[in-house]
């Protein structure tokens, strides 16, 4: 792998805006950890309102975004990157945005007829009505991640109320069918999938906590899944990666029902990279340690929009 940045003045961007500042933080300082330790000229730079003089001042010359949640993983500082000609790692502009706003993302695996559970969308003040499958329910805002704001329910009572918690973070709502079966994750890295790992959360939902708090969620590694079924759910979330037109490395959620049949939930195009975190699981099964990792997703940064475009 030719390493381009190894000279370079590397920024990892971390902290920012959203509900996720502190796992941001985790992440970045690991990050910025692994650069420094393989001899990478990394700074971090946290991420307030005034990021673009920040960014002009420190003069860097690629940008590691180890943002979640809004204003990072949305497509808006891959904006104004973009707008500063510093590359960056990750997806560009409308990929972040599309994988950011489940509800897009789903009508794209739709389109491209990829597997995702049944779904009604909930605009802003529309009362929701029962859904046209049985419950239980999942309610989700449409643009949160780490499952923020995400419930299960079982009848319209608790429904109404999910709705209302879930509008506290999003105005767009959406009540999806929830699938009984294995939880899994598909990692893709330089365009592959690694190794697939099963979720199995303690307290029986994989939540905020159950992400974050070691001890929380048992990963199975290798899944608990046939070989033909961990090659067909690699290439699905393959699929559903090229589907948003995701680049760098990204992590795809998906289901497995008691039936055998995945179901893609969402997309992450800036997965998480802290102690718990899944992706520099499914690379250390495949070998890779996480200051490789750490290089790899660097040495795939670039800017998405060519000079000449539009």
């Amino acid at each position: 792998m030719s390493k381009q940045w190894r000279n370079k003045r590397i920024g990892v961007l971390m902290g920012g805006l959203s509900r996720e500042h502190e796992v941001s933080l985790k992440t970045g300082s690991a990050m910025l950890k692994a650069l420094q330790e393989g001899g990478y000229q990394a700074m971090g730079i946290e991420v307030s309102a005034d990021i673009c003089t920040r960014l002009v001042a420190a003069q860097i010359e690629v940008a590691v975004i180890a943002l979640h949640g809004r204003w990072g993983e949305d497509g808006t500082i891959q904006g104004l990157l973009e707008l500063l000609r510093i590359p960056y790692t990750g997806s560009g502009v409308l990929a972040s945005a599309l994988a950011m706003n489940k509800i897009k993302a789903k009508e794209i695996f739709l389109y491209h007829g990829l597997p995702t559970p049944e779904f009604v969308t909930l605009a802003q003040g529309e009362e929701p009505a029962e859904p046209p499958f049985p419950p239980p329910w999942v309610v989700k805002p449409a643009s949160e991640g780490s499952t923020i704001g995400i419930d299960i329910v079982m009848d319209r009572k608790g429904l109404e109320q999910a709705v209302r918690r879930a509008r506290g973070h999003d105005h767009e709502v959406f009540v999806e069918r929830f699938i009984k079966g294995k939880e899994l994750t598909a990692a893709i890295l330089q365009g592959k999938p690694l190794p697939i790992i099963e979720i199995v959360p303690l307290g029986g939902f994989y939540d905020y906590q159950a992400k974050y708090t070691p001890g929380q969620t048992d990963y199975i590694l290798p899944a608990r899944i046939s070989e033909q079924q961990e090659k067909d759910i690699g290439e699905l979330g393959l699929q559903a990666y090229h589907a948003l037109g995701c680049s760098g490395c990204a992590r795809v959620d998906l289901f497995l029902s008691e039936k055998g049949q995945p179901f893609i939930t969402e997309v992450n195009t800036l997965p998480g990279m802290t102690e718990t975190s899944l992706v520099p699981k499914a690379a250390a099964q495949r070998g890779i340690s996480f200051r490789k990792l750490m290089e790899i997703i660097l040495e795939e940064a670039s800017l998405k929009i060519e000079e000449g475009e539009g």
